[in-house]
């Protein structure tokens, strides 16, 4: 399978946050960073950000220790 790049509108599309939010968790290291294409063109793996959509935890669910 190919690993498209996806555009910031795309993975904005695709996680919900809005270019501002997704910046500062690119800054933050908690998002996985754009590469870098050309001097004004990023572009982030799609297998990055769908992995990183299947590590937030389910809405609602409590940590084992608190269960």
């Amino acid at each position: 399978m190919e690993d498209r790049l996806l555009r910031r509108r795309e993975v904005e599309a695709l996680t919900g946050l809005a270019r501002a939010a997704l910046m500062r968790h690119v800054a933050k290291g908690t998002f996985p960073p754009p590469l870098k294409i050309n001097s004004r063109c990023n572009r982030w793996k799609e297998s990055a950000v769908r992995a990183w959509i299947a590590s937030l935890p389910e809405k609602g669910a409590t940590p084992a220790a608190e269960a």
